[in-house]
């Protein structure tokens, strides 16, 4: 946190599948894994981003000509960006109206992000709602998170952090009295694998779940299912055995892949790591399912 202030790419109102309840979920920027199926891109860096949309430009050579840094130029009936020369100051994105560029990442105040977050709170009342903490991941912002959730404990305003889990446990120490319920998510139990798949070992984040769990959090244990990835019959017994052995485990929810974010990468200019996958066939999930349920877990499919 840099003077009080933090980096949100979306702050998303009245979501219902973040938690209970109604819910305004904050999406920080940054995040400390890489994982090839990633479908929000633009949470990754720590920063702002350009995202660019060609097909809405009108070539009115705006962007070219407020541009400071000599980063944006026409090559026949294109006009393109050098990434190498943009300083990110975001003139050209004022001066297009055709939206052709945009910047997604915004630095707030704690009082911006709360001034949002108290827009909702009737709706929190009456459905047993709240705040959700999101990403990218929060713990990478770990100052701003912290000020944000006392701010709302102090409203009595209900917090939920959707956390991959990858930080020190000194971290979650600092802060855990103030969140309600963690929505955890696991990607691969094989720490090879995970290595493979995200780019970070899966030892601390098992740590992390466990010491969370131990110390009696109300936790939803979150699941992609990546086809082809980590959704063969073994590796799912395995998640099963492990999440039936959690104290105070709430229940599990069964994210099934979507390819809603392959678009986004072309916009930025970055290359997905993983081929583009089928959707998971609901009669999968309704197997998968079943499979959790007999381990006594309660299960949900989706958010």
């Amino acid at each position: 946190m840099k003077n009080g202030r933090g980096y949100i790419f979306d702050i998303r109102r009245f979501s219902i599948h973040d938690g209970p309840g109604i819910r305004t979920t904050v999406f920080f920027k940054g995040c400390p894994l890489r994982c090839q199926w990633c479908h929000n891109p633009e949470s990754q860096s720590a920063y702002p981003e350009l995202i660019l949309q060609p097909r809405r430009c009108t070539l009115c050579g705006a962007c070219i000509e407020i541009c400071p840094h000599g980063a944006i130029y026409r090559q026949g009936e294109q006009i393109l960006t050098d990434r190498e020369k943009c300083q990110l100051c975001q003139s050209c994105a004022q001066v297009c109206f055709a939206e052709a560029r945009q910047f997604t990442g915004r630095e707030m105040s704690i009082a911006q992000v709360m001034a949002e977050i108290q827009r909702d709170i009737p709706f929190y009342d009456q459905s047993g709602g709240g705040v959700t903490f999101s990403g990218g991941e929060p713990l990478f912002q770990d100052d701003f998170l912290r000020t944000l959730l006392h701010a709302c404990k102090q409203q009595d305003i209900h917090t939920a952090l959707d956390t991959c889990g990858f930080a020190p446990f000194e971290t979650l120490e600092s802060l855990r009295g103030w969140v309600d319920l963690f929505l955890f998510d696991l990607k691969h139990m094989d720490d090879t694998r995970h290595r493979e798949l995200t780019g970070v070992s899966n030892r601390l984040i098992l740590d992390n779940l466990l010491a969370l769990s131990r110390l009696g959090h109300a936790i939803y244990l979150r699941l992609p299912l990546i086809p082809g990835v980590n959704d063969d019959e073994a590796h799912l017994h395995q998640l099963a055995h492990f999440a039936s052995r959690l104290p105070h485990l709430q229940r599990v929810d069964l994210l099934p892949y979507h390819s809603s974010g392959l678009e986004k990468y072309a916009r930025l200019d970055k290359t997905i790591l993983s081929p583009a996958l089928g959707p998971v066939p609901e009669t999968r999930l309704a197997e998968v399912e079943t499979l959790f349920q007999a381990y006594g877990l309660e299960t949900n499919i989706g958010g």
